[in-house]
This record gives structure tokens, sequence and C-alpha cells, in this order.
């Protein structure tokens, strides 16, 4: 049993990380709760409702840890396209504090939450590996890449073990309809239009969060020095597709709507996303396994026994 703590591990995959890591660690829990908390035994860990950008809470949080699972984040599009600057403190300076506290308290291994928008608009047909050139858009995109580059600088100074994992459109159960998936099944359930902004030929690369739960205490448990790695199923779908699929599991009579993206989207949307997992399978010796449509099974009876 190792101590480890978990920044923003009240949140969608936070919540379900700690469910995993709780079952044979000792498991601190760093949030500021302010989209609530998804945790479903707080009884098993040791909650601290902290601020990430508050140096000291994040030192009294790591004191003691091995691991640190830094997942804390300000997320959803339209939350950072209208409040850029708040993005960017939030990464930037939570991620320094977690690395400052770590350097202090002699902790071993950070894994990191990156994210596949570091990536920005690619026009390759195939999957996009770990060495593709980056090309970010938003603030929050920016503000994941400046972090990978941070932790491996000080990887290189300090030897502590860093991995940034790009997450690929993580959903399933417990994440919030500020997300495309809830989003449609919420709509389908209420009899509304499936919004789908642009002409739906976007393209998306979902991983049920249960792989991604999987593939991120692997790469803690097998993986030493610094990587970049992608978490995905590697298998894209259009958003048109998607909606279709959902209205399809719901036995929805509800209509897909096309609607002209914000003007405030419009510089961030993307037209394909699409990833590869081959780096992923030669370091832990597996790759996610859920099928989009068995994940979205699983989804929607979560749903159903939640309303």
């Amino acid at each position: 049993m190792m101590k480890i703590l978990v920044t923003g591990g009240a949140g969608f995959i936070g919540s379900h990380l700690v469910d995993s890591l709780s079952l044979d660690n000792e498991v601190v829990v760093l949030d500021n709760l302010i989209r609530g908390s998804k945790l479903t035994n707080k009884k098993k860990v040791k909650f601290i409702k902290k601020n990430i950008k508050n140096y000291c809470d994040v030192n009294e949080c790591i004191k003691d840890c091995e691991i640190v699972y830094h997942l804390a984040a300000f997320l959803g599009v339209d939350e950072v396209a209208k409040n850029p600057i708040k993005t960017m403190e939030t990464e930037s300076i939570g991620t320094y504090n977690v690395m400052n506290a770590a350097l202090k308290n002699n902790v071993k291994k950070i894994i990191y939450a990156s994210t596949s928008e570091v990536y920005g608009k690619v026009d390759k047909v195939e999957a996009v590996n770990e060495d593709f050139k980056v090309s970010p858009i938003s603030s929050y995109a920016i503000a994941k890449r400046y972090n990978e580059i941070y932790l491996k600088s000080i990887y290189l100074e300090h030897k502590i073990d860093s991995f940034s994992l790009r997450y690929f459109n993580i959903y399933g159960p417990r994440q919030d309809t500020r997300m495309v998936i809830p989003r449609f099944f919420q709509q389908a359930m209420n009899g509304d239009d499936l919004i789908v902004y642009g002409d739906g030929k976007q393209t998306r690369d979902f991983t049920f969060i249960d792989d991604t739960i999987e593939a991120t205490i692997q790469i803690a448990k097998k993986c030493s020095g610094s990587e970049i790695i992608n978490i995905t199923k590697g298998e894209d779908i259009t958003i048109y597709e998607l909606a279709e699929k959902i209205l399809k599991i719901v036995n929805s009579r509800s209509k897909i709507k096309l609607i002209e993206n914000p003007l405030f989207r419009k510089d961030f949307e993307v037209e394909r996303r699409f990833g590869s997992n081959q780096k992923l399978q030669s370091l832990i010796g597996s790759k996610p396994q859920t099928t989009l449509d068995e994940g979205l099974e699983k989804t929607y009876k979560y749903i159903l026994e939640n309303k």
C-alpha cells in the first residue's frame, strides 16, 4: 500500500480513478468542488477541499505521497472559450505548485492529465501518434502543452518520473452534460432535438472511462522515465453518426438539428481528432478494448439508474 494524491479527484475522471486506487492504497483527494463531487465513497479516502492554485494547500496534501495523479483543470469547450485567463492560471499555477511541492516532499512519480487538443487541427488521414507536430489552439490546449514541456524539464533536472497522458474524448458514467455524449443522451431522453454544431462531419475518438483508468494506473505501475502517451481507443466517428447511435439506443423520436457554430467556438473547432495507441500498447502491453457501442450502452444504463 502506498499514499497517493489525486488532484481534481472529485471530478469525472478523477472519481473513477479514486475508486480504483482506493481499493489497495491510501488516497488523498484535493479538489475545490467548483463542479461538485462525483466521489462515490468518501469514507475510503482523505478528502481535502482546497485550491490547486494555493501552494500551501498543495504542499499540505502532498506530504508523504509517493505518486501524484494531477488531474485538476478548468474544463469544457464553452467554459474555456469564455474564460481563457482562468483556464491558463489553473493549469500553469496549479502544475507549478504540484511540481514544487513534489520536489520538496520527494514524490517519486507524477501522472499528468494532458489532452489530445494539443494536436490542434489535423489533416492527416491516419491516426496521429505522439511524434506528430502539435499545434494547440485554445488556451486550455496551450497550457497543457506548456505543462508537458515543464514536466519533462523537471524530470531531466531532478529525475522525478513524469508521464503526460493525452486523453482523447473520455466518456462514461458520471460525466456531466457539458460534454457531448451525456448531452446527447439528455436531449434524446427529453424528446429534444440533438444539437450538432456545423455539418456534423467532424470526428472524435471516444475512449471509455474504464479503459482510461486501467491505462492510467498501468502506466504508473509499469513505466519509468518521462513520456507523452496517447490514451485513445484509436477509432473515430462523426458527431452526426454518434447522435444517430444515441437516438437508436434511447429509442427516441428526437431529431438531429444542425446549427452554425457560435462565434466563440469557431476558432476552436477541429474537423478530425483520431489517435494512435501503439505507444501505449508497447509500454503496458494492452490498449482500450471497450467498443463505442458497448460504452454507450453502459453509459445509458448508468443514466437510467441514476435519474
